[in-house]
């Protein structure tokens, strides 16, 4: 759609833009082209979302970065009028709202409950742990047949590997809770699928909770139910906060893993740069760069404006809806030069697709590090790495909250 609607103003519906938009199917790394225009033409619009309502829609660098700085912008899900992502996102919520989905200040007393797990020391601790799990997982794929779907294979294992170890989950029921998540993240999900999920996955992390109640171990859920003991927290919020940080830490990963080597195979100028590197400079840098240019969570930060806000002349009014477009923010020429093209040497640390300010995200640097330990190891490991199938035979995502592919088959 050409047309858009001028800020501020009442417009007819017909031309307010359905969000989220199509990617063009030539060019399945590259945020939709109606975002682009819209970055060009009208930066702050407004759009429709699943539910027929309109929210601000912001895809500006400078302007997505200062207003997810700002305190006049409000995380709270329970808010009238704040842009659910989809209907099995807002049932997710109304169950089991944590504090990703809260303002201070208890949205920081509660992340700082957690916060220590994921701080770059005790992070960096973890690395040896994670080039193991790293090694282990490809010595399994060069001992089975050829071709091989990397995704299954490789790009979940780890990161669920690691998330499980952290917190203190089972790993052998990493099927379980990795279905149900697949069903809250896909926008397509009915509201009774999505209820049903998140009570499975609320009652298995209760379990686990009152496990670690009875017998404490060194692992995160074993400091929520600290919290519990000392009535900080119910179980039942302790499980909320296990859930969403076991979600979240592999969903996000294993997209990233994936999504990252199928770019890497398409620029394969980009990928020998990295697998003959041996700094670690190059590695965390192309790190980096493919978060930029991948952007995987392309469904916008979400959030409710609590005053007036004036932002690249447009007025958002107290109690509107706005999304954050970090996707597109991320392709912003005005920030990077040349946006559009992969260059692993940029190091564009600028990037917003961990988001910016208080509500950042918590586990950023875990997936730094597993990231760096995938990407220096996978190519060099299996230096023919190659697509089994045509590009345009790869299943893309277009249909959850996170971006990346249902499978990537892969030989050597």
């Amino acid at each position: 759609m050409n047309t858009f609607s001028a800020p501020g103003t009442d417009v007819p519906s017909a031309q307010v833009p359905d969000y989220p938009m199509a990617r063009a199917a030539r060019c399945p790394f590259d945020p939709p082209p109606a975002l682009h225009t819209l970055q060009d033409q009208a930066p702050i619009s407004r759009v429709r979302l699943w539910d027929g309502s309109t929210a601000w829609l912001v895809t500006r660098y400078d302007d997505v970065r200062a207003l997810l700085a700002d305190p006049r912008i409000s995380s709270d899900s329970d808010l009238p009028h704040y842009p659910h992502v989809s209907p099995a996102q807002k049932e997710r919520r109304r169950q089991s709202r944590t504090f990703i989905n809260m303002d201070d200040p208890e949205h920081a007393r509660l992340r700082r409950m957690v916060t220590a797990a994921f701080s770059i020391r005790q992070v960096e601790a973890l690395r040896p742990a994670i080039q193991k799990i790293v090694d282990g997982l490809i010595d399994t794929m060069l001992a089975g047949p050829k071709p091989v779907d990397l995704v299954q294979a490789f790009a979940l294992p780890v990161p669920s590997l690691v998330i499980c170890e952290l917190l203190g989950v089972p790993y052998a029921d990493h099927d379980f809770f990795q279905a149900n998540s697949k069903i809250l993240i896909k926008r397509t999900s009915t509201v009774e699928q999505a209820r049903v999920a998140t009570q499975q996955l609320l009652d298995y992390l209760d379990r686990q909770i009152g496990v670690k109640l009875a017998h404490p171990a060194d692992d995160v859920l074993s400091t929520l139910a600290e919290r519990v003991r000392a009535g900080e927290l119910s179980q039942r919020e302790a499980a909320g906060m296990g859930m969403l940080l076991l979600t979240a830490g592999h969903e996000t990963t294993a997209n990233m893993i994936a999504l990252g080597t199928l770019a890497l195979l398409q620029n394969p100028d980009q990928l020998d740069r990295l697998r003959e590197s041996d700094d670690p400079k190059t590695v965390a840098s192309a790190v980096e760069e493919l978060l930029r240019y991948l952007t995987i969570p392309h469904s916008g930060r979400r959030r409710v404006a609590l005053e007036d806000i004036e932002v690249g002349g447009v007025t958002i009014r107290t109690g509107e809806g706005v999304v954050l477009s970090n996707d597109v923010a991320n392709r912003d020429p005005a920030a990077f030069p040349d946006p559009d093209q992969l260059d692993i040497g940029s190091n564009p640390r600028h990037h917003v697709a961990f988001g910016f300010g208080v509500h950042q995200c918590l586990g950023q640097p875990l997936a730094r590090v597993e990231l760096q330990v995938v990407y220096s190891t996978l190519y060099r490991r299996i230096p023919t790495l190659k697509l089994a199938v045509d590009l345009d035979e790869v299943p893309f995502k277009h249909d959850g909250a996170v971006y990346g592919v249902y499978e990537l088959p892969v030989t050597w």
